[in-house]
């Protein structure tokens, strides 16, 4: 049946990110099952059942193994194999998915032939696209045009599949090009920047051939589950013990959460306080192309790994540093970043408190900020009884009365790239800033809908409040804030946040397990925090592209929905003095040079929002280069001019001469003093209605 199985494709399959990794040590001596010997297991063929059952009986969505579902599962996984649409042509990629009675077979009977076959097929023609590649690199570098006027788009998710094989060819030759120039402008000459990139190819084609059977088992079922909704994931026995070494990732290596995107490695966050947090370059949305260990060890290719392999590589002893080649997601802003790996440590996790000082009405104000970068609980030491078990309840508690002793007139909690945590945390420190009441509905996947709340009848801190949020705050922090909203208890200021309102659980298989999504998350008002997130009372300039970042940029999101609301509608002091309060900020921030640099920072990211692509010109592509850093270093001096300070010659001479620790920046300026102003004007408001 392989032999037959989609007569006349040419399909060039770039890399799946599915193949395990072994060190170059092992590579010479480790056998591998050949590709063309891989079958699905009677294990892979019972799990297929028993998560095809868990789907449809147990995930929160009403879940109908119907035609829809199965086009749905066979695009996903079509999109598995040609990620960026550079593959297939428009015809071949029809001919695939037309066969929607394949899955239907695969996920009721176990059946999973064809899933092996298909990825079997496109593997081969893979091999011999990159062998391709690798003839002409070899024997052929005079091929390569430096001086081209074209324009390589590395982002082809939007885009359709193209008509001929020929576009597809032209598009390899823009993809080697690129790479080339990438090298090249680390500054490494033509036949360095070539030796590189076969040694690329290289490592694509070994991995290729250390696929094993449970790769492409998960990748398949992966399809399915991520057609339902993107939280719910199938993992292998290896990938289970996995799952667990990304969870210590984020406490004991550099601090970063990581996902695999097509062929790339993604940065999702950074754990607060972590090491890639404090060091300030990596951002999220980041493609790691490839990791060196220590300063002098050369830096390894990592595109087309598996997540695993990578989590692998990047950890390593306490104080070691690790080398990242770092891109932006546009395959601009191509660098190198050095970090230490150390422990997240709980006081870096643990909310902390400063008091900024501000003007208004001619006078200076103490502002109290209060950061929480996650919701944390000491379980351990609440279920023992400990006398001073950590929480983030108590923290913040501790940390309201040193502020009130300080003397301030306001306090803003930051929750700014703050991810979630304890959802218990989330419930009890609403209780702080109320007297008692309902805090957050959660409705399971039988429709029952249990209710979260504070009884203390005591309000720990009833002063002016205000919460700043971004688009990196989720799940319970927009449980925190969406409270704080609903009853009208203080100011939501920032961005729109993520939009995580899903709740999963980890269910044990026969062969690995699935992590399913079993609940929803809705607010005292009804609401849902799912997909649409907390939407801020007032908005400041979005500093993330929500096409990228968040539950709307990812396919297949459960929607925005409602329940029966808990807290009977009424006007808050915040609505009744929102029109002023928004009046009031736009006159301030006209002449508020770290506001107008805000701005500038978020109208500069939406230009670029859609790449123009990048140049296949070396002499253009460096003077776009050239051309970006010097509005980034106009729009600081001009923010620097209106501030009285010097000017800068260029960018680097404002950074610290260690590189090393992160500094509070002009944008967390502005957010914080304006948030600060924007409670002061909120709390003359209320003082003038009594």
């Amino acid at each position: 049946m392989r032999k037959h199985l989609l007569r006349g494709l040419m399909i060039c399959f770039l890399t799946l990110g599915l193949s395990p990794l072994v060190n170059s040590a092992e590579t010479s001596t480790r056998q591998y099952t050949p590709l063309e010997e891989l079958q699905p297991s009677a294990a892979h063929r019972q799990v297929a059942r028993e998560i095809t059952r868990s789907m449809t009986r147990q995930h929160f969505a009403t879940v109908t193994l119907n035609k829809e579902l199965e086009e749905l599962t066979l695009t996903g996984y079509l999109k598995q194999l040609d990620p960026s649409k550079a593959l297939l042509t428009a015809k071949q990629a029809k001919t695939i998915l037309g066969n929607t009675a394949k899955i239907e077979e695969a996920l009721v009977k176990g059946e999973l032939d064809y899933s092996f076959e298909l990825f079997l097929y496109v593997t081969q023609l893979q091999t011999q696209r990159l062998e391709k590649n690798l003839v002409q690199l070899k024997n052929n570098l005079a091929s390569f045009n430096f001086e081209q006027d074209q324009r390589f788009y590395a982002d082809r998710r939007e885009m359709d599949w193209p008509a001929t094989t020929a576009e597809l060819d032209t598009y390899w030759q823009q993809r080697m090009t690129h790479e080339l120039l990438n090298l090249m402008d680390a500054k490494k000459t033509t036949e360095e920047a070539r030796d590189l990139l076969v040694r690329r190819y290289e490592n694509q084609l070994n991995r290729i051939r250390q696929t094993n059977s449970d790769d492409i088992f998960q990748g398949f079922m992966n399809a399915f589950t991520t057609s339902v909704d993107p939280h719910t994931n199938y993992f292998s026995p290896r990938r289970s013990e996995s799952f667990n070494i990304q969870m210590k990732l984020s406490l004991d290596g550099i601090g970063a959460m990581l996902q695999t995107e097509n062929e790339f490695t993604k940065v999702v966050n950074l754990v607060p306080g972590g090491p890639a947090d404090k060091q300030g370059q990596l951002k999220p949305t980041d493609q790691i192309l490839g990791v060196g260990q220590g300063k002098k060890e050369p830096i390894e290719n990592i595109i087309g790994w598996r997540l695993d392999e990578v989590v692998d590589l990047i950890r390593g002893p306490r104080g070691s540093v690790v080398r990242l080649e770092v891109q932006a997601a546009d395959s601009s802003n191509h660098r190198i970043i050095e970090i230490e790996r150390n422990a997240v440590q709980l006081e870096d996790q643990a909310a902390s408190k400063k008091v900024i000082e501000t003007h208004f009405n001619s006078e200076t104000r103490r502002i109290g900020v209060i950061e929480i970068p996650t919701f944390y609980l000491d379980f351990e030491g609440q279920r023992t009884n400990q006398k001073d078990y950590r929480s983030t309840t108590r923290d913040v508690a501790r940390l309201i009365d040193e502020l009130e002793d300080e003397g301030i007139d306001g306090l803003v909690i930051d929750l700014r790239n703050n991810g979630g945590g304890a959802l218990q945390e989330a419930n009890s420190l609403v209780g702080l800033f109320i007297a008692r009441g309902p805090t957050v509905q959660i409705r399971d996947s039988d429709g029952r809908v249990n209710i979260l709340g504070d009884s203390g009848g005591k309000t720990h801190y009833s002063g002016p409040l205000a919460v700043v949020i971004n688009r990196l705050s989720a799940s319970a922090s927009e449980i925190f804030a969406g409270a704080i909203q609903d009853y009208g208890r203080g100011l939501i200021v920032g961005e729109q946040s993520f939009g995580k309102g899903t709740v999963q659980t980890i269910m044990d298989l026969s062969y690995g397990q699935l992590k399913i999504t079993r609940a929803k998350f809705y607010r005292v008002s009804g609401d849902s925090t799912q997909h649409r997130g907390i939407v801020p009372d007032i908005h400041f300039p979005p500093l993330f592209d929500a096409k990228q970042i968040g539950e709307s940029s990812s396919p297949n999101a459960l929607p925005w929905d409602q329940v029966k609301a808990i807290l009977p509608p009424r006007k808050s002091g915040v609505e009744q003095a929102l029109s002023r309060l928004k009046t009031s900020h736009k006159k301030r921030i006209a002449n508020d040079p770290n506001f107008l640099f805000l701005t500038e920072q978020s109208d500069w990211l939406i230009r670029h929002e859609d790449s123009p692509g990048i140049s296949l010109n070396r002499q253009q592509r460096q003077l776009e280069k050239e051309q970006e850093q010097a509005e980034h270093l106009a729009m600081e001096n001009r923010r620097r001019k209106g501030l009285g300070l010097p000017q800068l010659n260029k960018l680097e001479d404002e950074l610290d001469e260690s590189h090393t620790e992160r500094k509070t920046t002009p944008l967390d300026t502005a957010i914080l003093e304006e948030t600060g102003r924007i409670l002061l004007d909120f709390s003359q408001a209320q003082t003038s209605q009594r």
